[in-house]
């Protein structure tokens, strides 16, 4: 008998996967997050590497970035309704990265409405493959591309039980040409998505350095106690620090290479950057974001 109960929990084992997410409060009366890992996506981690928060509105929720995948945001869920039994109304996703929209189809399946910048209307899916390459199959299961139903083309604002939340598409390209952040005057909080990281290196591949910094600029001018990045678990206006000393040396450093004649080759030896070398990601990304800086720089110059 002991032997028949094991091979019928078996296949239940084989196609499920444990987030073992935990919300943690950043704003104590309304605003929860499940910060992701330092880490690249994986088949161990299963795409748990950013960050997808929860703001109480109410009688209802809005999620700020969905997550990896469906079985992510139904487990995100199942642990908020043990903090409030509310629906979700808005899930708003900050950029077209896939580790933070990918949970979309579940919470539309719940009745929620999705928003995000009109960039998604044009994503196919075959430009959007790495989350189901890298990931384990028993995590990806159910997973599908929803993308946004209403999309920020500037900005938008939804009045929720007499509490605006504000989205500002940011325009120019920064961290990717589809940012958008979240502004909840009430809550003095900005989610800024992937135009703040505090645990790791940016990734500079999709992004416009000048684009970046003029959009943390705008951020900072906010009224705002909390921001809250796309990666890492720094939430006061702290968190913008480290990404936008990041990004304004890379732009410097690489430009004067330039100005002195260095080839890129040469350039991506020299621009080590080594306050930076401690920060998670930096062997995995740092030459990279300089040889991509360079190449842009190229092209603007």
């Amino acid at each position: 008998m002991k032997k028949f109960t094991f091979t019928l929990l078996l296949p239940l084992a084989l196609f499920s996967f444990d987030y073992q997410l935990k919300p943690i409060a950043v704003e104590p009366s309304a605003v929860h997050c499940f910060f992701g890992l330092s880490e690249v996506m994986n088949d161990k981690n299963n795409g748990n590497m950013s960050n997808s928060c929860f703001v109480r509105m109410g009688s209802s929720y809005i999620v700020i970035d969905s997550g990896p995948t469906y079985s992510y945001a139904k487990q995100a869920f199942k642990e908020m309704k043990k903090i409030a039994d509310l629906k979700v109304k808005y899930v708003i996703d900050t950029h077209v990265h896939d580790d933070h929209w990918l949970g979309n189809g579940y919470y539309k399946e719940q009745g929620a409405k999705i928003i995000g910048s009109s960039a998604f209307d044009g994503l196919a899916i075959e430009d959007m493959p790495r989350m189901k390459q890298r990931i384990s199959p028993e995590a990806y299961k159910l997973t599908t591309q929803v993308h946004p139903e209403l999309f920020v083309d500037e900005e938008m604002t939804l009045l929720i039980e007499h509490k605006k939340v504000i989205i500002k598409n940011v325009g120019d390209k920064a961290h990717t040409d589809s940012d958008v952040y979240v502004y909840i005057p009430s809550k003095k909080i900005v989610f800024a998505g992937d135009l703040v990281f505090n645990d790791r290196l940016p990734s500079i591949r999709d992004g416009n350095l000048k684009g970046w910094l003029d959009a943390l600029d705008a951020i900072l001018l906010l009224d705002a106690k909390y921001i809250v990045g796309g990666h890492g678990k720094m939430v006061s206006k702290e968190s913008v620090k480290m990404t936008y000393e990041y990004i304004k040396t890379l732009h410097d450093e690489v430009l004067a290479q330039m100005d002195e004649g260095v080839d890129i080759g040469e350039c991506v030896n020299a621009v080590t950057m080594d306050k930076f070398k401690n920060i998670n990601m930096y062997d995995t990304l740092h030459k990279q974001n300089v040889e991509t800086s360079y190449r842009m720089l190229e092209w603007e110059n």
